[in-house]
């Protein structure tokens, strides 16, 4: 891998383990962001018989078997979390899955990839494991996805103490979600992009979601020292509604991420000079 290490997958790991137990708590937006993503499903005649679920979280699994897929295998960086998801489960990292060609012919990722460090490694091995003509769905965070969080803090610590350690895991931009799905090999890919709006209270209870869903800050540059008591407080009260009943309004930016394996039955992009009907040519009969 020639990618640069952004992430530390231990922390990665570390922090699902520690969510597992309270990750009921977020069921309803993990839910939410999975059957926007599955939805894909109907668009399709194709009838799937094995599966595999990455970083499901104990949502993606089920609906895969509701949809009366026979085979249904959930991996997880997270041993513990691994487990919430019932039926076959393994610990698998995402960086180095064990699975063989074609072992599948769908692959979900929901909400999942977004700590992967080679991510087109990834999306390639995902590639890998699929029968031809397999599908892949994923949902992956995009820009501007938490950049009220991220200002709030970058600049509570920079006027506490003159600079700031990254808190907030960077997110892609949804332009380039397509291209990694191409440069990994898929055919087809699609990306387009979702918006899930979340509605909280307080501040505090945003922080709490993160902790719940295995969210919380993994950059390998994080700074290891505890924060100061004022920086949160100082940030968390920028982001405080100024009306008592205002709610937190935080926007989850999604990219809902689609790629077939390659295979000889697809429809086949003409070579270049096999064209029959000259543009230019239209564009003067109109």
């Amino acid at each position: 891998m020639n990618d640069p290490v952004i992430f530390d997958r231990a922390a990665v790991r570390r922090h699902r383990d520690r969510a597992a137990p309270l990750v009921h708590a977020v069921a309803p937006i993990l839910q939410e962001a999975a059957d926007r993503l599955l939805d894909r499903l109907d668009d399709t005649t194709y009838r799937f018989s094995a599966a595999l679920d990455i970083g499901g979280r104990g949502v993606v699994a089920p609906r895969l078997r509701a949809r009366g897929i026979e085979r249904v295998v959930s991996c997880d960086l997270s041993p513990r979390m691994a487990q919430v998801n019932g039926g076959t489960v393994l610990c698998a990292d995402e960086e180095w899955l064990p699975f063989g060609p074609g072992s599948f012919d769908l692959v979900v990722a929901n909400l999942s990839l977004h700590w992967v460090n080679d991510l087109p490694g990834a999306l390639a091995q995902i590639r890998h494991a699929l029968k031809p003509d397999g599908l892949f769905l994923a949902s992956v965070p995009v820009l501007p996805t938490l950049a009220d969080l991220r200002r709030a803090l970058t600049e509570a610590e920079c006027t506490l103490t003159g600079g700031a350690a990254p808190r907030v895991s960077p997110f892609p931009d949804l332009k380039d979600c397509a291209s990694l799905l191409q440069r990994a090999g898929f055919a087809l890919p699609v990306a387009d992009v979702e918006t899930l709006t979340l509605a909280y209270r307080t501040p505090m209870a945003l922080l709490r979601d993160l902790r719940a869903a295995g969210e919380t800050n993994a950059l390998k540059l994080r700074s290891r020292q505890i924060p100061a008591p004022a920086l949160f407080a100082a940030a968390l009260a920028s982001l405080t509604p100024e009306a008592d009943d205002a709610l937190l309004s935080v926007p989850l930016r999604v990219a809902i991420m689609t790629g077939w394996a390659p295979a000889a039955s697809q429809p086949q992009p003409l070579q270049p000079g096999a064209f029959t009907i000259s543009l230019e040519r239209c564009d003067q009969e109109n």
